[in-house]
């Protein structure tokens, strides 16, 4: 079905949009603004120059827009103008208010598409990771029009954002054996729709930030990635065991026994303070919406959800959870993207912060070779890395 996806409400004498701007982040040429519409606040990272071509990146659970700090120095330092968000419900972003429903992808989607026309631009390359992969791929399915191209990492289109039941049809059963593992590796999506179940979660999370979100992102020092791929994912477990942790704090390592940590202490401080302060909650709450994204996906997705924008996707090839190398989770995206490129890096789930260098030469290769010069090249030279026509 082909139709018109439903937009926000047009402006009221009781809808304000407001913008503010603070000193620039420690890193230079980084600035935080943030702006208000329909009572909802978006805060984000700008940098580059004002009239470059514009990528926004998009992050997933549990992050901010500082995780992007790489991608935001080195491709301003290229001309691109560059825009990560605090996503709804994150950080210095609103809404914050514990009602599942505005998490779910229509909403967020459309706070993204004021944040687009608040910056005065009518398209951009949209750049996620896991969820925010989720909410990107949503945007690209009811909004293409507004992307120039899309770059989703360790997520594939039409699984996260259309929900559980639908990854379940793409679980590899000789990995999870249906009787062992119903849910497969999505057990802690699951884990999360019993509102008792959620409480507790979250309640755990919010004790003890600073201890998980140092285990979030750090390396596995024992980690035997050749092995460990083919295993089944520890959070096949999260519903059997009644929790991410079944031993509660007592399992959370201590932090001298983790291993190299994917971020650094300005950002790790900077999540603990975001997350300190907002909480869980609202982050959380994105996996609270199957039916309402599935329904949305099925019922407005343009073109029947057929893409024709051209697509990267950047495979987390040690990323457990999702799977890619040894399920079908990847075919949907392969049937419903028209001009898809893939991209394969030896790293885990936070590909972006494990393999930066990596990751942005993918990114910034594919745009050179798949996207028109005259609108995704800085400066509006010719592109010297344009391949041969």
């Amino acid at each position: 079905m082909t139709t018109t996806p439903p937009q926000p409400p047009p402006p009221t004498s009781t809808t304000t949009t407001t913008s503010t701007s603070t000193s620039p982040t420690a890193e230079e040429g980084i600035s935080r603004h943030e702006f208000t519409k329909y009572d909802k606040t978006i805060s984000y990272l700008d940098a580059g120059p004002a009239d470059g071509p514009l990528l926004v990146f998009v992050h997933g659970w549990p992050a901010i827009a500082a995780t992007w700090t790489a991608q935001l120095r080195g491709f301003s330092a290229l001309g691109f103008r560059v825009v990560a968000p605090d996503m709804p419900g994150y950080g210095a972003s609103g809404p914050k208010r514990q009602e599942k429903g505005e998490y779910a992808l229509e909403k967020v989607v459309a706070q993204m598409l004021q944040l687009l026309r608040h910056v005065g631009r009518s398209e951009a390359v949209w750049i996620g990771h896991g969820w925010g992969a989720g909410v990107v791929w949503a945007l690209l399915a009811h909004n293409p029009e507004v992307c120039l191209g899309v770059v989703a990492m360790a997520v594939p289109y039409r699984t996260l954002e259309m929900g559980v039941p639908e990854l379940l049809k793409y679980a590899n059963r000789d990995l999870y054996p249906e009787a062992e593992y119903p849910h497969a590796q999505w057990s802690h999506h699951t884990f999360y729709q019993d509102p008792d179940n959620y409480a507790e979660a979250i309640d755990f999370f919010d004790t003890h930030v600073g201890a998980f979100l140092r285990f979030v992102y750090a390396r596995r020092p024992d980690a035997d990635v050749e092995q460990d791929r083919d295993k089944p994912a520890w959070t096949a477990n999260v519903a059997k065991n009644g929790g991410w942790f079944a031993d509660g704090a007592e399992f959370l390592p201590k932090t001298e026994d983790l291993g190299e940590s994917l971020v650094d202490e300005e950002t790790h401080k900077a999540l603990v303070e975001a997350f300190t302060a907002g909480g869980f909650w609202a982050p959380t709450a994105y996996n609270l919406n199957d039916d309402a994204n599935l329904q949305w996906c099925e019922d407005w997705s343009v073109n029947e959800g057929v893409v024709s924008v051209p697509v990267l996707f950047v495979e987390a090839l040690n990323d457990p959870v999702v799977g890619t190398h040894n399920s079908t989770i990847c075919d949907p995206m392969k049937s419903y993207c028209r001009r898809l490129t893939t991209v394969s890096i030896d790293a885990g789930h936070w590909v972006a912060l494990e393999a930066p260098q990596e990751t942005s030469a993918a990114i910034l290769r594919w745009i050179a070779r798949e996207l028109p010069e005259e609108r995704a090249w800085p400066w509006g030279k010719k592109n010297p890395l344009k391949k041969n026509e």
